[in-house]
């Protein structure tokens, strides 16, 4: 996993939304489309985004393709985050 990536995708909050809407339940590319008022394109755009990050995985179900969040990405970026909890500047 590459930080830049991560955070890169975390940056967009259109991407933050499907995450947390993927956080509830797996959903088709078409399911998450209907949430928003963009493209197909676009939302491919930004699915491909959050696999490059690795924070989704997808998987094949009959004809559909099943979008999930990956909770291990988020509990290594809470793990890095961690080391600066408590961090004071001393001048």
């Amino acid at each position: 996993m590459g930080f830049p990536n991560t955070f890169k995708a975390l940056a967009d909050p259109v991407r933050r939304d499907i995450l947390l809407s993927l956080k509830q339940k797996s959903l088709t590319a078409g399911e998450i489309a209907e949430k928003y008022d963009l493209s197909n394109s676009t939302i491919s755009y930004h699915l491909s985004l959050l696999k490059k990050a690795e924070l989704v995985t997808e998987r094949k179900y009959k004809n559909f393709i099943y979008y999930d969040i990956n909770i291990s990405v988020f509990e290594e970026l809470i793990i890095w985050l961690s080391q600066f909890q408590g961090v004071e500047n001393e001048e």
